[in-house]
């Protein structure tokens, strides 16, 4: 299979959650009015998909070792399409706990599927030598500029949730079919007999390793930025700056939209000036983003916000998991542990920001993220190369253009 189709593939691959994400996500209005549910019912529900996540994320790792990516791919993309019609059921039926378990079997696809993904587009992008990860997830972020317009259209014309849930699952089924076949067998795995190998000749443990650990909060910070949007940016707008439901699925259409652009320009620019100055610009980028959303009472101020949100956080999760890859031998288990951490967010960001929004206002809850993204923009420079790392690149070059 050659390296293109695969990189088609994968783009399909990213594509289908995204456009199933925000599907969800622009009728949340619609299926929380549906539920009869409060800030803080609402933030159970999606607790569902933070548990959903977690377990798939958890057990992802371990499975794409033993089985490889393509098994993990086939099998988590398939509950993020089987997801759609039971939330949809559930919010039809008025049924809270069955639409927190759609919720649940969509994160448990996507937490799994991705963080096998995110192996196979960094083997994609070693063989291929140049960046691939950014562009990977940028396809995450079109598919949620669709399923946002699309979301638009669907409020703004009264369309049920039920049936465009539905087609929604149908687009995903179509895109899993022409993906599946690209994608080859065994990347990833671990053979018995490379276990063996290992178990005679142990390495120290991944989470000795001080520099993948600090990668961690990166991820999640960045990854909690994200998910904060996904999660919350249509009900925040509505109930916290005035709009209504068909504008506030325009703003996170925006806030997509500049996701999108973030990701598909910013390969050039970490070319260019490196992975921990991005970083950080894009940290601070996103940090003051969620401070005007959240201080400033001043819609028009807040869309121009929502933009610098989405640019910030549009690059920290690719470029954290890139740089886990690079940190040293077994870079599919780096990936996987890095991306296990980082989800830690969709655990705990839902549940904790509707609990503290029924207190305080979904705006004042945007602290949580604002801080940690602060954070990241300080341990930033753990992401640029080691030196030494950096030397061996050289001497590597230098053998190959056949330098003394």
């Amino acid at each position: 299979m050659s390296l293109r189709r695969r990189r088609l593939a994968l783009f399909a691959l990213f594509l289908m959650p995204g456009l199933a994400m925000s599907s969800w996500v622009t009728r949340t209005p619609a299926v929380r009015d549906l539920l009869d549910a409060s800030t803080a019912e609402m933030g159970m529900v999606l607790a569902g998909l933070s548990v959903g996540s977690m377990l798939g994320i958890l057990s992802s790792g371990p499975l794409v070792l033993r089985l490889g990516t393509r098994p993990v791919i086939t099998i988590g993309s398939s509950l993020v399409v089987v997801s759609m019609p039971v939330i949809a059921l559930g919010a039809a039926l008025g049924q809270p706990v069955l639409t927190a378990f759609g919720l649940a079997l969509f994160g448990g696809g996507m937490g799994a599927g991705e963080v096998a993904m995110n192996v196979e587009g960094g083997e994609v992008e070693k063989l291929g030598g140049r960046p691939f990860l950014l562009a990977m997830h940028g396809f995450f972020s079109f598919g949620t500029v669709l399923g946002a317009l699309l979301g638009i259209l669907a409020n703004a014309a009264g369309f049920p949730v039920v049936a465009h849930l539905v087609l929604a699952a149908v687009v995903g089924a179509g895109l899993l079919a022409y993906a599946l076949p690209a994608i080859p067998s065994g990347t990833g795995k671990v053979t018995a007999a490379e276990r063996a190998g290992r178990a005679e000749s142990p390495r120290p443990a991944l989470w000795k390793d001080a520099r993948l650990l600090l990668l961690g909060p990166i991820v999640l910070a960045m990854a909690l930025a994200e998910g904060t949007a996904n999660d919350w940016l249509p009900l925040i707008m509505v109930d916290g700056h005035g709009l209504d439901a068909t504008l506030g699925s325009a703003v996170f259409a925006l806030f997509a939209a500049s996701m999108t652009v973030g990701r598909f320009v910013g390969g050039p620019i970490v070319e260019r000036v490196g992975r921990s100055r991005v970083l950080t610009v894009s940290a601070l980028f996103a940090a003051l983003g969620l401070g005007l959303v959240a201080y400033v009472d001043h819609a028009g101020v807040a869309l121009a916000a929502v933009v610098l949100w989405g640019l910030g956080a549009s690059l920290g999760f690719p470029l954290a998991l890139s740089a886990a890859g690079d940190s040293g031998p077994d870079p599919a288990a780096r990936m996987a542990l890095t991306s296990t951490v980082g989800y830690l967010a969709f655990l705990v960001g839902p549940p904790v920001l509707g609990l503290l929004g029924e207190q305080i206002g979904l705006r004042g809850a945007l602290i949580v993220p604002l801080a940690v993204v602060l954070v990241a923009a300080v341990l930033a420079p753990a992401v640029a190369p080691r030196p030494t790392a950096r030397v061996e690149e050289e001497r590597e070059v230098a053998a190959a253009d056949g330098a003394p």
